[in-house]
């Protein structure tokens, strides 16, 4: 099952201001912008092996280090800036970003404080697929890198409560978790419906149609979790914050290897009617979906420090004490700006000491 790995990275200068990356876009086809300015994605191409995807991660994101470096720049593997006002963190020029906030609100301000890793599998069987990356959504709490928001200590895991609680509180098939689905057809109709239903907000709020039909397509009108990309084809799972490379591999693997049982095996949801049947035949075995959301619910506001959340995801393969989320060694107290960008430095220096290891080992 060929996996490549998007992961966002803040950009900061030598005091720890955020600051564009300039020509670091220019080093690689596998560099992109992001839709604000002082952030940047990092692509890895699909890989077979996640030997070969480690090799791959680590000297692409070993290459950007360095260029910036000599730019005196750094990346900062935080799923959020700390505390940072919207005027740090400006959007690029570009008509999508402005007809998707006028289109969910200002509350929509609220995602461009989000960094996150993006996970890709090839299809295979979409379904299952689908539905174990589903279950697994409460995952990203192993690698959570923030917990405030604006100085304030918000919640454990702020990036998810961000990004799906409050950005798309008012438009939740557009950013929120999706339920099972039998099929991919059921899955298929649901994104009709979700772009019918943005589409049709949209034109309330004064966008004219056919700019919001040049921009977007049902595939391109979603940012949910989990969700079906015709690239490659693949299915993305978007649940973690940006974190150090080490982390985001070790998840990775872990993920892979659950979700690579899954598709080779099958599930079955626990409770349906087949699932004795299917278990017995090595199926892997899916809480129910009310389990998931509530299980989500406690990992965004507690973290892998709840013990609900950790015997959740031991339960279906991970083991929580080999994770050390970057949030949890952060104060719960209000962070000054000054305060931020220290810590900002601090995530730098702890991203290249992490390579470092990485590549000693390579």
């Amino acid at each position: 099952m060929k996996t490549s790995l998007e992961v966002e990275y803040w950009v900061i200068d030598d005091d720890g201001d955020l600051v564009p990356p300039g020509t670091l876009l220019d080093l690689s086809e596998q560099i992109d912008p992001e839709f604000v300015e002082p952030m940047l994605e990092i692509k890895t191409t699909p890989c077979t092996s996640m030997a070969e995807l480690r090799e791959e991660f680590v000297s692409l994101i070993g290459h950007v280090v360095d260029a910036a470096r000599e730019q005196d720049k750094r990346l900062v593997p935080l799923a959020t800036p700390l505390n940072a006002s919207p005027a740090e963190i400006p959007y690029r020029e570009k008509d999508g970003t402005d007809l998707q906030r006028r289109t969910v609100g200002p509350a929509f301000d609220d995602a461009r404080v989000c960094a996150g890793t993006h996970i890709h599998f090839e299809q295979s069987n979409v379904v299952d697929q689908l539905n174990t990356l589903t279950a697994l959504d409460p995952a990203f709490a192993l690698v959570n890198s923030s917990s405030h928001y604006r100085g304030e200590n918000i919640l454990e895991c702020a990036r998810p409560f961000l990004y799906r609680r409050s950005c798309y509180e008012d438009c939740p098939e557009q950013g929120q978790l999706w339920p099972y689905v039998d099929s991919v057809d059921e899955w298929e109709q649901r994104l009709e419906n979700a772009y019918d239903g943005f589409r049709e907000r949209a034109l309330e709020r004064g966008v004219d149609p056919d700019a919001f039909d040049a921009e977007f397509a049902p595939y391109d009108a979603v940012w949910n979790p989990v969700r079906l990309r015709k690239a490659m084809p693949t299915v993305e799972w978007r649940s973690p914050d940006a974190a150090l490379p080490s982390q985001v591999l070790h998840l990775t693997e872990a993920v892979r290897s659950i979700v690579t049982h899954a598709d080779a095996r099958g599930t079955v949801v626990e409770g349906s009617e087949s699932a004795a049947e299917r278990e017995a035949n090595g199926a892997v075995t899916l809480p129910d979906f009310d389990t998931v959301e509530s299980i989500t619910d406690a990992a965004i506001h507690n973290g892998i420090e709840d013990s609900s959340v950790r015997a959740y995801l031991q339960k279906l393969g991970f083991t929580p004490a080999d994770y050390d989320p970057l949030a949890s060694r952060l104060a719960d107290t209000r962070l000054t700006k000054r305060q931020a960008k220290r810590l900002r430095l601090e995530a730098a220096r702890g991203l290249e000491e992490d390579l470092a290891k990485r590549r000693v080992r390579a």
